[in-house]
């Protein structure tokens, strides 16, 4: 049981909006799964019905966490982190293969996915090191040791292939940076995707063009009083060449035809019409049948069980990746616009949280959390919505799945369970 201390301590509108985010995510799933021929809520053979279960568990994972010490989670933070790694690792002798990705052990009852759980314990692991007192992030050394505990699950999940979900340790950078790493290494991440998305839209020839102009610039104000270096400028400017020239190679020797075409579909690099409307019919169909959904549901949107995409099943995985287009269609704007409100007010008391932690470790773990559930939700409804590439990650507490809401749920309430017990020194 809970004690009355925590239960008065505990952040009750992240809470809330937790359970807010749960209960509007049911009713969606129950309304793109629902059919005549279903049965009662509780039904297991239906989705929603299973999602139910989920629900309950997730729940129980909740008394759980909170019902342990704060400084359990610090203490063991690193055999999470082993177990996970296991456990990923484990897929390649005795993995399940579900859509062309063998991400999942069947448990008979249930199909867990391993890197959902190995993203809290890579949080935790994380934050443990960086709080070592004999840690510094602005050495080298350490650099290299916290990036390695992000890239190894990372490593582990890109071959399975489930390139989405490698994809979000790497939000974890992020924490670095709340710690003190130098700002120029995500300047210099953000330059290569600037280099990357301009080489494929307008062609290395301009890039060229565009770092002469810098030079220039730069060399105009060496000599005012504004005194740069000239040679660390040629340097970045050779080091861009590359990289541009670099550019075009992977595109077309590396990436598969469908990744190409994601992209073009995404930046408009296809210049035929009548092809660019072909590819969004086939490689972007689920994004072409969202852009419809949402559409259709105007302002006000068609009411719940009402969506005609919905019901006519027009939207492929609409109840795990693309249930927001549910939200849209049946709900609108209005509806659309409350999920978002609710993930960003959670997202901003989140930040608050961590920002007033007395304990390193929590403070780091804090931030990881953000960072973990800013990139599912920025990705996710931008992929719906059509503005970023399809990449296969649920939306966190909305999506089906049991393995995503259990994991997104503990790696929530671990937060709160160190938050609760920010005025007690444990370590």
């Amino acid at each position: 049981m809970l004690g009355s201390s925590i239960l008065r301590r505990i952040d009750w509108l992240s809470v809330l909006i937790f359970v807010l985010l749960v209960a509007i995510g049911w009713v969606n799933i129950y309304s793109s799964t629902f059919s005549q021929d279903g049965g009662s809520l509780f039904d297991m053979s239906q989705l929603y019905g299973k999602q139910l279960a989920f629900i309950g568990f997730s729940f129980l994972a909740i008394v759980l966490v909170m019902g342990l010490e704060a400084s359990f989670y610090e203490r063991f933070s690193s055999l999470f982190y082993l177990i996970a790694l296991v456990l990923l690792l484990g897929l390649f002798l005795f993995g399940k293969t579900i859509s062309g990705a063998t991400s999942w052990y069947d448990l008979g009852f249930f199909n867990l996915q391993p890197s959902e759980l190995a993203k809290t314990a890579t949080a935790l692991a994380l934050a443990k090191y960086l709080s070592d007192i004999q840690t510094d992030i602005k050495r080298r050394k350490d650099q290299l040791y916290a990036l390695l505990i992000i890239v190894l699950p990372a490593l582990l999940i890109i071959p399975q292939p489930d390139p989405g979900s490698a994809l979000v340790f790497f939000a974890l950078v992020f924490v670095l940076f709340r710690e003190g790493l130098p700002i120029w290494y995500l300047l210099l991440a953000l330059l290569a995707i600037v280099l990357f998305i301009t080489t494929l839209m307008f062609g290395t020839v301009w890039v060229v063009i565009g770092m002469g102009l810098l030079i220039l610039i730069f060399y105009m104000l060496k000599k005012s009083s504004y005194k740069i270096p000239l040679l660390p400028v040629l340097g970045l400017a050779l080091g861009t060449l590359v990289f541009s020239l670099s550019v075009r190679f992977v595109f077309e020797k590396v990436f598969e035809q469908r990744h190409r075409d994601r992209f073009s579909l995404w930046l408009r690099l296809e210049k035929d019409p009548e092809k660019l409307e072909e590819i969004r019919k086939t490689i972007g169909y689920n994004t072409y049948q969202s852009e419809k959904a949402i559409e259709a549901g105007g302002l006000w949107g068609k009411g719940f069980l009402e969506g005609t995409r919905t019901k006519g099943d027009f939207v492929p995985e609409q109840h795990s990746d693309y249930i927001f287009t549910t939200v849209g269609e049946e709900w609108g704007f209005a509806g659309t616009s409350v999920v978002v409100l609710l993930f960003t007010v959670l997202l901003l008391r989140l930040l608050y949280l961590a920002e007033r932690q007395r304990n390193p470790f929590s403070r780091m773990y804090g931030y990881g959390v953000v960072s973990i559930l800013l990139i599912h939700y920025f990705i996710n409804i931008g992929m719906v919505i059509g503005v970023l590439p399809t990449i296969g990650i649920p939306l966190p507490f909305f999506s089906y799945g049991g393995s995503s809401l259990i994991g997104f749920t503990m790696l929530l309430f671990i937060f709160l369970r160190l938050d609760a017990n920010r005025l007690n020194e444990y370590s």
